[in-house]
């Protein structure tokens, strides 16, 4: 069951135990993954359900229901600052493959990248390419962009993060326990947060932390976040 190819379905496409497959989800099954019909393969609605089903033309038919246990014993969010260039393409890409539940892009005061709907459109497909890839049962939610302010102020998660570079701040590795259901982490750009940026994470009860002794680039410390939630919450 572990060696299926994985596919990620919108629920509208499920009638009657069978899966309409879109244009572009067959030329992928087809061209791509090299899958002929009787083939099997796993669908998956990016919410937690997951089917095995068997490749018929341009549709599948469901067999049945399947249970993937693949993902974090956390829920993680996300709140990113923007970096330069195209580097949140990976940063999406690798915090999905490790099990982050939801990024939150945010414009702070050094944000250089002024994004485009286009832009958004192609983190969601990245985000949904990477679950298929790793294996997860959940698809994390990419939100739209919005100013750091309207990020911190809309965090409900009880355990709520603020990463600070070249400040003597808790390790975050040091404050992840066991019973934590969901948490909050902020990472900010090149350059790092603003101290009215600061002040408004602690005025939004967010704690200050580290992630270690060196400084690290904008699209490096997300991953060593998600890589320190995945080793205290994972297996």
């Amino acid at each position: 069951m572990g060696q299926l190819q994985r596919l990620a379905i919108a629920p509208t496409q499920l009638h009657n135990e069978q899966i309409l497959l879109a244009n572009e989800q067959q030329h992928y099954l087809h061209r791509v993954l090299r899958l002929r019909e009787g083939d099997h393969f796993i669908a998956m609605d990016g919410t937690g359900n997951s089917w095995l089903a068997v490749l018929s033309g341009n549709y599948a038919q469901i067999l049945e229901s399947i249970v993937v246990e693949s993902e974090l014993k956390v829920a993680v969010n996300l709140i990113l600052a923007l970096p330069k260039g195209n580097g949140f393409d990976e940063v999406v890409r690798c915090c999905t493959e490790i099990g982050v539940s939801c990024i939150m892009p945010v414009l702070s005061d050094r944000t250089l990248l002024q994004p485009s709907p286009q832009k958004l459109e192609r983190w969601r497909r990245i985000a949904k390419e990477a679950a298929e890839q790793s294996e997860r049962s959940l698809i994390p939610t990419i939100l739209e962009p919005v100013p750091l302010h309207q990020a911190l102020a809309a965090a409900t998660s009880r355990q709520l993060y603020f990463c600070v570079a070249r400040r003597n701040y808790p390790h975050l590795k040091t404050l992840l326990t066991a019973t934590s259901t969901e948490i909050t982490i902020a990472i900010g750009p090149e350059g790092g947060w603003t101290t009215p940026e600061i002040e408004g994470a602690i005025a939004a009860e967010f704690q200050l932390v580290s992630l270690g002794r060196r400084v690290l680039r904008a699209v490096t410390a997300p991953i060593v976040a998600m890589s320190l939630v995945s080793a205290a919450f994972d297996g």
